[in-house]
């Protein structure tokens, strides 16, 4: 996948920045571009397709939800990071944070993944084009997602489970008592010692 970029890289922040401002068209098209956020001439045409190649426009003009999120500024910087992950991943692929990388770093990282020579005017676009994108982007927000639950971790939860489940319901005991009668004839003696049994070793708490 070629990395996307901007023969004037710097229109990429007028156009997020009026696409922040205006009201979401029922389709992103050039007279969208040129007339209402008023980007003329071949500046403007070229956004369409770029704003395809970052998600941010579906192939037959209709916003997408990156888009409409975007908007959002609630929500707007973590979606410019989902966007610039997806479609810079090849950047990605070679290293996760290229995002962090000092400007020659990032242009080194370009200049191997294209394969272009690093005097190349696309890597000058790819790069201005892509540091633009980043200003708009919070990539904290993207770095640690929540992990899904493993299968092991899962056995675990249901075993903590059962052996709670098991406790919360007391352990049935069997057990044998042996008692040393005392020699006598009279039954209340019995009856006392039996009725302390039933009260003190028998109770069903």
């Amino acid at each position: 996948m070629a990395l996307p970029y901007l023969a004037s890289p710097g229109s990429v922040r007028t156009c997020l920045e009026k696409i922040q401002q205006a009201s979401v068209p029922q389709r992103v098209t050039i007279d969208f571009i040129q007339s209402v956020l008023n980007i003329k001439g071949g500046t403007g045409s070229a956004l369409v397709p770029f704003l395809k190649k970052i998600g941010f426009v579906s192939t037959d003009g209709t916003p997408t939800d990156f888009y409409k999120s975007f908007r959002n500024p609630m929500s707007g910087k973590k979606v410019m990071a989902d966007a610039i992950r997806a479609s810079y991943s090849d950047l990605g692929n070679v290293n996760e944070y290229f995002y962090n990388l000092n400007d020659n770093e990032l242009k080194s990282l370009i200049v191997q993944v294209t394969g272009q020579k690093k005097d190349d005017s696309t890597i000058k676009l790819i790069f201005s084009t892509l540091k633009n994108l980043i200003t708009f982007a919070d990539f904290s927000l993207t770095e640690n997602p929540e992990l899904p639950i493993t299968h092991q971790e899962l056995e675990t939860e249901a075993e903590h489970f059962s052996v709670g489940h098991k406790e919360s319901l007391g352990l049935n005991l069997s057990y044998t008592i042996n008692l040393n009668l005392p020699a006598t004839n009279d039954q209340s003696v019995f009856n006392a010692i039996f009725k302390s049994l039933k009260e003190n070793l028998l109770k069903n708490d």
